[in-house]
């Protein structure tokens, strides 16, 4: 159903043009396979603490919310062909994503895991030194296009680095055992060692925060072009005000059993 026009006044006061809101919604653009981030139904019905997000962002600017699924490899593209207004996919602000496209204040941040086999060497790794010996010459299973994949290559370089499209075919290499070990961040390795085919699978001790390393970003940001100042403000605005009264909180807090979420500084 089309959806219902907001009127010229409504736009001027929002601060947003009519390519955003010509229909009176803001269209996200957002991986769709990465739980519990975001995940589409087969009927293309995104939910996950991304999509909570950009509800709550939706709500706050008085616009509806569209979700468009794409590969992650091809969000910045994208969005810079103006598929979509934005991108809210899990997405950590880097400076190379930087050279590309604009970001909000990060929402949020986390920790990052490799998980292994019960009884392996590398399931016991409690130090980076201890854990780049035990990597060499190991199958490691990252995302495409990712920190992660960025993370490995850079200081990891006698692993052998495999590439997915995906994080569920990243999985289903790992436990069919064609990777000995997968890397992503903590909360998403939580989720593949709950499902049966985890089962034989461990979180590696050494805890990678995103802060310890450049490549792997300064948290997750809400990517925009670089000629939307105007939407970019008014994005950091709802950020700033779901951050101050608990939405962020309480949806990460679902979704990942902890917070972490990031308020304005």
């Amino acid at each position: 159903m089309k959806l219902k026009l907001l009127s010229l006044a409504a736009l001027m006061a929002l601060g947003l043009n009519a390519a955003h809101a010509a229909e009176g919604e803001l269209v996200i653009g957002t991986e769709g396979a990465y739980p519990p981030f975001s995940m589409a139904d087969a009927s293309g019905n995104v939910t996950g603490f991304d999509a909570d997000v950009g509800n709550a962002v939706c709500e706050k600017l008085n616009l509806k919310c569209r979700f468009v699924v794409q590969a992650f490899d091809g969000l910045i593209p994208a969005l810079n062909a103006k598929r979509f207004d934005i991108i809210i996919s899990g997405m950590s602000i880097t400076d190379e994503r930087k050279k590309q496209i604009d970001f909000s204040n990060s929402y949020a941040e986390f920790p990052n895991q490799f998980v292994a086999k019960k009884g392996s060497p590398l399931a016991e790794a409690n130090d980076l030194d201890t854990l780049k010996k035990d990597l060499n010459g190991l199958r490691v299973g990252v995302q495409g296009g990712t920190t992660h994949a960025a993370y490995v290559e850079k200081n990891m370089p006698d692993a052998q680095l495999m590439t997915y499209d995906t994080l569920d075919q990243m999985q289903i290499d790992l436990s069919s055992g064609r990777l000995d070990t997968a890397f992503s961040d903590t909360s998403a390795q939580n989720d593949f060692l709950a499902k049966p085919e985890g089962g034989d699978f461990v979180l590696v001790p050494y805890v990678i925060d995103s802060a310890s390393d450049a490549t792997l970003g300064d948290g997750l940001g809400i990517g925009i072009r670089k000629d939307e100042a105007e939407l970019k403000d008014k994005i950091n605005a709802a950020l700033c005000e779901l951050g101050a009264d608990g939405t962020l909180k309480a949806s990460s807090e679902k979704w990942f059993k902890m917070d972490i979420s990031r308020n304005c500084k």
